[in-house]
């Protein structure tokens, strides 16, 4: 991410405008969410888009950097934004991130959590989901939910 890096480097803890993709990733009616190192928090998986890659490119990237999964079809599932993302990292950096989400039920790998960024990796059903949810993905979870039991 030296893209980001170098914008950091001028702009330091400041608002930066942050397009980012995530997945959901199902299996038997159970969906996997990850705790993250950064804030101890359940979430989706997913991250910033690079300069000049797909969206849909990133959320595959993302998917196997975090869980070692390799997605075989996502399925765009929605697209986020409005003041739930607004984000303030541990070390000050500010960033307002739109997402866009895909749903991901056809993959292949073994489960293989990022030690940098990932402390676990845990499968839970629809009706068990932790309280502790990343703030951003909170809405993307319940909406999904939602259109899985309609």
């Amino acid at each position: 991410m030296s893209y980001i890096s170098d914008i950091r480097k001028k702009i330091g803890h400041d608002l930066l405008i942050y397009v980012g993709a995530g997945v959901i990733v199902t299996h038997e009616g159970k969906i996997l969410l990850q705790v993250r190192k950064d804030n101890g928090q359940w979430a989706l998986h997913g991250g910033g888009i690079e300069v000049n890659e797909r969206l849909e490119d990133t959320a595959a990237r993302e998917l196997y950097e975090e869980t070692g999964l390799i997605a075989k079809k996502l399925k765009l599932f929605g697209v986020y934004s409005g003041p739930d993302r607004n984000l303030k990292y541990p070390n000050g950096d500010e960033i307002y991130s739109p997402g866009i989400f895909y749903h991901c039920e056809d993959f292949v790998g073994e489960l293989n959590p990022q030690a940098d960024e990932v402390k676990s990796l845990m499968w839970f059903n629809f009706n068990e989901i932790p309280d502790n949810i990343f703030a951003p993905n909170r809405q993307v979870i319940t909406d999904f939910i939602a259109s899985q039991t309609n």
